[in-house]
C-alpha cells in the first residue's frame, strides 16, 4: 500500500456529513487535531473478478481479496477509486470517503440487532432531518433496496444532490451516502458500488448499543505515518503562526441518525 497526504482534498464538492453529534467533513479540511490521508495501492484489483461483488460480507464469510484493513471495516482496493481517510494522530478514523472521478461515497458502519434490520428506521430519520433543513427527500428502489435521494443547499448558495442507501445484516448495518454524479445517476457509481459490494465488516463479539458507530483504526504503519504528519503540520503551523487544516469547511451538513463511536 502507498500512504500519502490526500492529493485531491478540496478539488471535489464536499459531501454532506451524515452523522451527529460532531458532524465530520468528508473531503474538507481537517481540524488541527486531525489529518487527511489518501490511500492508494500499487496493486489494485477488481473484486468482481474474484467473486467478491455479492456482499457486503460479514468477516466470517468473506472471500479473499485485496482490502484495506481499518479494523471493523475492510475496504476493497479497486482501480480508479481513491480511499480518503480522516483520522486523528492516534490513528482513530473519523471519516472514510471513496472517490471516483466526480463521485463520492461516504461509508459508516453501525451496530444493529441480530434479528432485525434498522435501515428503514434510519432512513426515516435521515428523511425527517433533511426535510427539517428545507430539503425535499424522495424514496426510490435501488440495487440495495429502498434508497433516499435529496437535493440540499450548500454554503455559497449552491445545491448538492445526495443519495443514501443502507445494507442490513445481522448485528451491523452499512450506511452509504453518494454525492456527485453517482447521486443522480446510479449507473455512474460503477467502481464505488464494486467497493460497497466488496466491503467486509468485523463486528466483534462485544455488546454495543444499537446504531453506535463501529470504531475504525488505521493499520499500525499508517498510524505511525499519521503521527509523523501531525507533528509536521504542528511544526509548520508554528512557523506560519496558523494551525494547518483549521477553519470550518463549506458544504451541506444535513443531520443524520447515527451516533459517534466511543
Amino acid at each position: 500500500m502507498i500512504f500519502s497526504r490526500g492529493r485531491g482534498t478540496g478539488r471535489h464538492q464536499k459531501p454532506a456529513g451524515a452523522t451527529r453529534p460532531g458532524r465530520s467533513r468528508p473531503g474538507g479540511p481537517a481540524r488541527p487535531d486531525e489529518v487527511d490521508l489518501s490511500i492508494e495501492s500499487d496493486d489494485p484489483v477488481d473484486p468482481a473478478a474474484q467473486g467478491t461483488d455479492d456482499g457486503p460480507y460479514d468477516v466470517t464469510e468473506a472471500p479473499e481479496a485485496n482490502r484495506l484493513d481499518l479494523g471493523s471495516l475492510r475496504i476493497p482496493v479497486v482501480e480508479g477509486v481513491d480511499i480518503r481517510v480522516q483520522a486523528n494522530p492516534d490513528g482513530l478514523v473519523q471519516q472514510v470517503v471513496l472517490v471516483h472521478k466526480d463521485s463520492l461515497l461516504q461509508l459508516t458502519v453501525l451496530a444493529a440487532p441480530r434479528s432485525t434490520g434498522i435501515w428503514d428506521e434510519v432512513r426515516e430519520e435521515i428523511r425527517t432531518s433533511l426535510q427539517s433543513d428545507g430539503a425535499r427527500a424522495e424514496q426510490h428502489e435501488g440495487d440495495f433496496g429502498t434508497e433516499l435521494r435529496a437535493r440540499v443547499r450548500i454554503e455559497g448558495g449552491g445545491q448538492a444532490d445526495l443519495r443514501f442507501t443502507g445494507v442490513d445484516c445481522p448485528r451491523w448495518m452499512i450506511q452509504a451516502m453518494y454525492q456527485g454524479r453517482a447521486a443522480t445517476d446510479p449507473a455512474a457509481a460503477g467502481p464505488l458500488d464494486t467497493c460497497l459490494r466488496g466491503l467486509v465488516v468485523d463486528r466483534g463479539r462485544e455488546a454495543m448499543p444499537v446504531r453506535d458507530v463501529l470504531p475504525l483504526r488505521l493499520p499500525r504503519e499508517m498510524a505511525e505515518q499519521a503521527q509523523a504528519q501531525a507533528r509536521a503540520q504542528q511544526a509548520q503551523g508554528g512557523v506560519n503562526g496558523t494551525p494547518q487544516g483549521g477553519g470550518p469547511p463549506g458544504g451541506p451538513t444535513p443531520g443524520g441518525p447515527t451516533r459517534r463511536s466511543r
